[in-house]
This record gives C-alpha cells, structure tokens and sequence, in this order.
C-alpha cells in the first residue's frame, strides 16, 4: 500500500525507549506516508493518546515509567476499539499470551526488518477497515440506538441530537457496557483534566443522559460511589 493508494491520513503512536531504534522506525513510517508521533516511555505515550488522535498504536512492552501492557490497558479503557501491536525484545510465551490477552492485534519481536512491521500495519488497517462503517458507528441500547458519527440517539421514531460530549460520554459508556467507567478516564478522554469544575459538568451530562434513555426501563447509568458510572442494559426476559 503505498501513499498514492492510501487516500485517508493514518495517525500512529509510536512508543519505543530505544532513541535510534524509535527515530529510525518513525522516519521510516513517515516515510511511508504515515503521520507517526514519537513517545520514548510510557506516560509520555499517554500523555500524547489522551492529547491527540490516533488509528493505531505500536507499543514497547519494556518501557521506562510505564511498560507498554499497562499502556495498552490504560488506552483499552479510553478507547476500546483503539488497534494496537506490541514491538518487543521479548519472545516469552507467556509475554506474548499476555499481549494478546489485552486485546493486541499484532506482536512483533527484535531484531525485525522495517518491511516487516510495514506489512503488519497494513494487515491490521485493512481488518479495521474492513469492518462495515455501522458495525463502527452504530450503537445498541436496550430499545435505542446511538448513532455516535452523526451524534443521534433514536428511541423508536423519535431522533435526539447529542452534543458532542453527549454523543462521546455515552459512547465511553456503551464501550464498557454493564461495567465500570472510571471517572478519571471519562474526565481526561473527555473534558482533558479533572477538577472540581470539570467533574461537576460530567455530572450534569449524566443527569441529561439519564434523562434520554428513560424510556426504556432496561437501561440506567448508576452511580458507582467515589468510583464512576455504569451502563447497565438488563435482560429484557428477565423482567418477566
């Protein structure tokens, strides 16, 4: 694939400890038409996820400050559908069950060939691609629908456009739906910080999103004290 073929910009994070291994690797994707953003350890690596958007991440497992695992965990519970490959020297079997434990779409070990990672990218966009555009943008909830591309929650035959922090908090809702969203993670993926003002105004979104999804008796975001919220979306036969 080559940068006449591929017509969308492709944004990708790169964290690597290694200096002349990381700017090597990332002039060469640049190279290859990708936009890539170098992180040399782990909190800088979040640091940028949380700053910038990205359509997949390459991870170092050994990093310093924060290894690449727990990278990749912190970026799953801000986003999900986010598609990441670990880059590692290790070759362990359990290190590599261990990455795609944590959802990795691709581990490659060293020494590799510049090529090789290329190829594997590709792979991994043309998967993430391949996907059909509602499989990507539509959302089941109970009885309605989120539409989180064009910011719409329908309820039967009645459409409720969304804010944007409307359309991204449900949306990091229904990611962990009938699980905890912490709200630290709500508050940097959606409001960049947390403080007294900010966490107030989340507060308030929730309050509105309760009040759009009231109809169906299924559907509640409970309040998980001192912790966050959770979507909860019941069985509807259980209520028989």
């Amino acid at each position: 694939m080559n940068t006449e073929e591929r017509k969308e910009e492709v944004n990708i994070l790169l964290c690597e400890d290694d200096e002349s291994l990381g700017m090597l690797l990332r002039e060469y994707l640049e190279a290859k038409g990708y936009n890539t953003t170098l992180a040399q350890d782990g909190e800088e690596g979040h640091r940028e996820f949380l700053s910038n958007k990205f359509d997949l991440c390459i991870l170092d497992v050994m990093m310093p400050r924060m290894d690449g695992f727990t990278l990749a965990t912190k970026i799953r519970e801000i986003n999900y559908d986010m598609p990441f490959m670990f880059l590692t020297a290790k070759n362990m079997k359990d290190d590599i069950r261990s990455g795609f434990e944590l959802g990795a779409d691709d581990y490659i070990t060293k020494p590799f060939s510049m090529e090789e990672v290329v190829y594997r990218i590709e792979a991994i966009l043309r998967r993430v691609r391949g996907k059909k555009a509602a499989d990507l943008t539509i959302r089941q909830i109970g009885k309605y629908t989120l539409d989180t591309k064009l910011q719409i929650l329908q309820y039967e035959d009645e459409q409720t456009k969304l804010t944007t922090k409307e359309a991204e908090l449900l949306t990091l809702l229904c990611n962990r739906q009938n699980e905890l969203l912490p709200r630290d993670n709500a508050l940097k993926a959606i409001w960049d910080g947390n403080d007294c003002f900010k966490a107030r105004s989340m507060d308030v979104y929730i309050t509105k999103l309760r009040k759009l999804l009231k109809d169906d008796p299924n559907v509640e975001i409970l309040n998980v004290h001192g912790k966050g919220y959770k979507l909860v979306i019941a069985d509807e036969d259980s209520n028989d």
